[in-house]
């Protein structure tokens, strides 16, 4: 495990910093962390993702946002999932209508393709998390999404997935024991050493992998 990279986060938290302003020191900072991603992914054949957080409130779905789409400008054909079920953020971020989403997918009601939701940025795509369900942790752990996840594999280059905080809900842990490869975002001066530590045996207790950590700085 190491840490990807440091990120300065001053007033523009729930921005696309990466796309409205691509020659600022933070789109250049997730630059850095896409290509350590890459270096990775290469020598692990990693394509999806999952990124969490110990808490709320540390920045995780702006930063899963903001990296998609700086890999998304290098023409890779990425996929967001907000798989966080319960308080779900990418649609508010992306500005996008979520009645239809993976809960909707999982439940049957709707086929992936038509929850799909294109972007003009680059080759991304967007699953959004639709209706809020009243079982999100079964949902996550179904076939299901199991097949969902080696279906959408075979189509895009990289997939990133927005997931409840790990020391919140047990949800997570499921999605990382199918995920593997796990990213965790700390926010400096917010996010507690001994969250941190414990977030990082959940993982490894749900047999996930650890491959960095983005910290969010504040100023």
């Amino acid at each position: 495990m190491k840490k990807l990279r440091s990120l300065t986060n001053k007033n523009q938290k729930r921005n696309l910093i990466t796309f409205s302003n691509p020659e600022s020191i933070i789109t250049e900072e997730f630059r850095t962390i896409r290509t350590n991603i890459q270096f990775s992914s290469e020598q692990k054949r990693t394509k999806t993702i999952l990124m969490t957080s110990p808490s709320l409130q540390e920045g995780k779905s702006t930063t899963v946002a903001n990296l998609a789409v700086s890999m998304a400008q290098q023409k890779e054909k990425v996929l967001i999932i907000d798989a966080d079920l319960r308080n779900p953020r990418i649609h508010s971020i992306f500005k996008l209508e979520n009645s239809i989403g993976l809960s909707s997918v999982l439940t049957n009601r709707n086929w992936f393709e038509e929850a799909i939701k294109e972007t003009n940025i680059g080759k991304l795509e967007i699953l959004t998390s639709g209706p809020i369900p009243d079982n999100p942790t079964e949902l996550l752990g179904s076939n299901v999404f199991s097949r969902l996840l080696e279906a959408a594999s075979q189509t895009y280059d990289v997939i990133l997935i927005d997931s409840p905080p790990v020391l919140e809900v047990s949800d997570t842990k499921l999605l990382a024991n199918q995920c593997k490869s796990v990213i965790l975002v700390l926010r400096h001066g917010k996010s507690k050493v001994d969250k941190a530590i414990e977030a990082k045996k959940v993982l490894k207790i749900a047999k996930a992998e650890l491959i960095g950590v983005i910290i969010n700085e504040r100023s």
